[in-house]
């Protein structure tokens, strides 16, 4: 366990599906059959990609208006920029909403990383990181049931990159000394995520709750304007009815006279 502790990283060194499919990568076997497709997985990088991995930043959770254009003004910012690819479908040629930028010098990609990374553009947060595909030994992509990050909501999170890195693994038996609480050897940064999954956790259970409420109210809405517009139609009818009924007795009262 301490030799585990010692070599702990938030951030994956070799990506394993496995490991990236836990929080704190600690996982035997896989939670979901993604990860076991990504597990079975024979992904090679695209040989048609070109220039220097390591100068090369990957640009997600763009505005799907976003253009080539706009992306090198805003990281020409940060240094001299070699190549921007926008990924864009090969059939419709829209934008995928991910891009790649490549610089000329190490400290310009470097200071893009740190600064460019949850940058507003076009009304849309950025997520920057270093290019996983050619640099990360072992890496299996999203489509494949890999990647990193995700949403929470999707079911499918994969931890070990930088917007989700591994929590560090605690053995409390063995750890722990006695009549100690748990959380007093908790680091700050654990309870800190803890507290933060919770709340997103409370804030679903709110958003359901009002969701469930709003479907009732339409359906109580809608139930009540179909009731209403029958006893509508109904009245309609006893009053046509009432009218026929009068005239008919006003022209057998006038036969008679």
């Amino acid at each position: 366990m301490i030799e585990m502790m010692s070599e702990w990283s938030p951030v994956a060194k070799v990506y394993d599906p496995l490991k990236a499919g836990s929080i704190d990568g600690t996982d035997v076997e896989p939670h979901d059959k993604a990860v076991w497709r990504a597990m079975m997985a024979r992904y090679k990088p695209n040989k048609g990609v070109t220039g220097d991995p390591d100068l090369t930043l990957f640009v997600a959770q763009l505005n799907p208006q976003t253009t080539e254009d706009k992306l090198q003004e805003v990281f020409s910012k940060f240094g001299d920029i070699r190549r921007v690819r926008l990924v864009r479908d090969i059939v419709t040629g829209f934008s995928k909403r991910y891009a790649f930028v490549e610089y000329k010098e190490e400290r310009s990609v470097k200071r893009a990383w740190r600064d460019a990374n949850k940058l507003l553009v076009d009304q849309y947060e950025l997520f920057v990181d270093f290019e996983q595909e050619r640099t990360l030994q072992g890496w299996i992509p999203r489509r494949l049931g890999g990647g990193q990050g995700g949403k929470k909501e999707s079911g499918q999170l994969r931890f070990g990159g930088r917007d989700r890195p591994f929590r560090k693994p605690i053995n409390l038996t063995s750890m722990m000394p006695q009549n100690r609480s748990a959380d007093r050897w908790d680091s700050s940064s654990v309870r800190e995520e803890r507290q933060k999954d919770q709340e997103q956790d409370r804030e679903h259970g709110r958003w359901r709750e009002k969701k469930h409420d709003w479907d009732r109210g339409n359906d109580r809405g809608y139930y009540k304007e179909k009731r209403d517009s029958k006893q509508h139609r109904d009245r309609s009818r006893e009053r046509d009815s009432s009218r026929k009924e009068d005239r008919r007795h006003r022209g057998s009262y006038r036969d008679r006279e």
